[in-house]
């Protein structure tokens, strides 16, 4: 990931919708009570340290263009230890679908699985495992919950999602959800 000193958010508000902020107890797809879409933070010099340590990664990666804004594209990219979450705004569930992003998805996805990492888009509460072949829809995938790849060397041919409680510790690679 390369750094980017020429980005910053300007008018883009999409992470304080898509984002949950424990601090302020927002959760995930409703607008930060403290959030003025598209003009930015009303409590931004007091903001919890969550937001202020938060950058999606049109912002960090010079590598996604313009059209990855997430103000445009309607979808706000992170990482998690696995490899990357595209949020998706519930208001456009499919854009994620549209190209470019859904090429650059598949892309993603296909580096991902030699690279032992993982694609999820995130639509509402709903979790999609991106695989270069196909998608995995896992529904909602709760915090004490994991997707659970199942793999043919290393491609993905099959996931579901198990209590993190009934995981046996080597028999599959798991993959973190997010809140």
């Amino acid at each position: 990931m390369t750094s980017s000193v020429n980005r910053s958010c300007g008018d883009c508000t999409f992470c304080c919708k898509v984002m949950a902020i424990e601090a302020l107890a927002k959760p995930v797809n409703a607008w930060c009570p403290h959030c003025e879409p598209g003009r930015g933070c009303a409590i931004y010099a007091s903001r919890p340290a969550e937001c202020e340590s938060f950058a999606c990664l049109w912002l960090v990666n010079d590598l996604l263009d313009a059209r990855w804004k997430p103000s445009r594209s309607k979808l706000v990219l992170t990482t998690s230890e696995d490899g990357i979450e595209v949020r998706c705004d519930p208001g456009f569930p499919d854009a994620w679908r549209n190209e470019p992003y859904a090429g650059d998805i598949r892309a993603w996805a296909a580096e991902g699985e030699t690279n032992d990492m993982t694609v999820v888009v995130i639509v509402g509460q709903r979790m999609i495992l991106v695989t270069p072949d196909r998608e995995f829809d896992l529904g909602i995938v709760g915090p004490d919950e994991r997707i659970v790849r199942e793999l043919e060397g290393t491609k993905v041919v099959g996931a579901t999602v198990v209590k993190e409680s009934d995981l046996d510790a080597g028999s599959a690679k798991g993959a973190a959800p997010t809140a």
